[in-house]
Formats: C-alpha cells, sequence, structure tokens
C-alpha cells in the first residue's frame, strides 16, 4: 500500500486546492475536515482518485487523539502532513476592540494547529526515513495586513510556532515547515474582485505538496516565503471593466487631423 499525504482542513478554499494537486501528482490523499457535506463534495469532485475521507475536530487534545486513533485503525502509511486550516479574518483597528477579540482569535487559529501538531509529530515518528510537516500560512504574518491586525498577529504567532516546532520535531525525525502566504489567495469564488497580484489558489496547493513531498535529503528552511508569480504585463487588459473602459475611450476619441491636411 503507498503511502499518502493527509490534509488537514481539506474542505477550506487552501485545502480544496492542496487535494487536488496531490491527487494530480498521482498521490493517494487522506482528506480530513469537520462537516460531512464538505467531505462528501469533495468526494464527488475526485470520483476516481485514492481519496479517503475522514471527520475531525481538532479544537482540543481529546479530538487530536480521537484523529491518530482513526488514522492508526484505518493502517494507511502517511509519510506527508499538510495542514491547510483556515484562520478567522476579524476585521476593524485592533485598538477599538476588547482584548477578547484578540483572545478569540489566537485560541481558535492556533490551539488546534498545536493540537495537530502534539497528536501527529509523534505518531509521524514511526515513518521509515522521516515524514514532512508542512502548514500553510495566510496572510499579516511578517507585515500589518490593514484593517485585519488581530489575523496578523495570529499569523505571526503561527509563524513564529512553527519556527518552535521545527526545532523540536527534529527529534521526533519529522521535517516541520511553514509555506508562508503573504498575500490572499485568488479562487474562482472571488475572482470577480481579486487582484491580479494576489497568488493562484491553485499553485499555492501545488506548491505545499512539492515542498511536502520533497525527497528527505534535501535541507528546506523552516520558513518558507511563497513566492507569487508576476502577473502577465498585459493582466490590466484581461480585466473585463478595463477592456470596456478603454473600448468605451476609444470610442469617444477624435482623430488628430494630419499636418498636412488641407
Amino acid at each position: 500500500m503507498s503511502a499518502a499525504v493527509l490534509v488537514l482542513g481539506a474542505t477550506g478554499t487552501i485545502g480544496r486546492a492542496v487535494v487536488a494537486a496531490a491527487i494530480d501528482a498521482g498521490r493517494a490523499v487522506i482528506a480530513v475536515a469537520r462537516g460531512c457535506s464538505g467531505l462528501k463534495a469533495l468526494e464527488a469532485a475526485h470520483p476516481q482518485a485514492d481519496l479517503t475521507l475522514l471527520r475531525a475536530s481538532l479544537s482540543n487534545d481529546r479530538g487530536g487523539a480521537r484523529l491518530v486513533a482513526q488514522l492508526r485503525r484505518l493502517g494507511r502509511p502517511v509519510d506527508a502532513v499538510i495542514v491547510a486550516m483556515k484562520g478567522g479574518n476579524d476585521g476593524g483597528r485592533v485598538l477599538e476592540q476588547s482584548p477578547d477579540v484578540l483572545r478569540r482569535r489566537l485560541y481558535e487559529d492556533l490551539v488546534p494547529h498545536l493540537v495537530a501538531a502534539r497528536h501527529l509529530l509523534p505518531w509521524l515518528s514511526s515513518t521509515p526515513g522521516g515524514a514532512r510537516y508542512v502548514v500553510v500560512g495566510g496572510p499579516g504574518s511578517a507585515t500589518p495586513w490593514s484593517g485585519y491586525g488581530h489575523r496578523s498577529v495570529a499569523a505571526a504567532s503561527l509563524r513564529m510556532l512553527v519556527r518552535v516546532l521545527a526545532d523540536e520535531a527534529q527529534a521526533e525525525g519529522v521535517r516541520v515547515q511553514l509555506l508562508d502566504v503573504a498575500a490572499p489567495a485568488r479562487s474562482d469564488a472571488n475572482a470577480a474582485h481579486a487582484c491580479p497580484q494576489w497568488p493562484c489558489v491553485r499553485r499555492i496547493g501545488e506548491e505545499a505538496v512539492a515542498l511536502a513531498t520533497a525527497p528527505r535529503r534535501m535541507r528546506i528552511a523552516p520558513v518558507v516565503d511563497f513566492e507569487p508569480r508576476p502577473p502577465p504585463r498585459d493582466a490590466d487588459a484581461r480585466d473585463p471593466d478595463i477592456a470596456d473602459a478603454r473600448a468605451l475611450l476609444k470610442s469617444l476619441s477624435v482623430p488628430t487631423p494630419s499636418q498636412d491636411a488641407p
């Protein structure tokens, strides 16, 4: 039985892209999420894939222990884990909101990551040749995300948490890394209002899979900054609003008389 890629948060925007990229790479996937409907939709989207669905919540240690118990019963070897759990996006100025907002954001964004690591890293330590554990981060970890200060603080905390885990997990024989995505992701759902420079969600998924399945001998830093491809030089021409505006200006323009004209 071939080793699988375990994807946490598999039904979110990034998670779905990670699952698709892993399947396209010919890998078996174990998809983990809390909701049943999202997992069923994922299964319907990949009917021919080697895809296993697991329902689990990682909000506390009990949920983490249950997930590992499910994986042990499944008996499928796992050599890579990709954590694509989505953080919250509380808006507004930090100074204008109570400390409870930040406390909730830190708890909801960080605790599931710590729970997952506490239970999965020791379980992965028995993987022959070692395993990789990749966390996909979101915007605001290095520079403030304007209007989403609480999210920035949580993202920066996740970045440091992964660095700590990377150091501590060496004893477990597991490589822990963060794929830090500095900008919001562009997907089919938000394509109408997404900025051209936002990275495509599919490319993020492909990069996460490449990082998680890199050869074990390859040394990679604990934090890997995602480098989006620059938009095409004619990207503005592909924007329907800009294209319409250009067509309107062209229709209203008056030809400049030739200097040779009588």
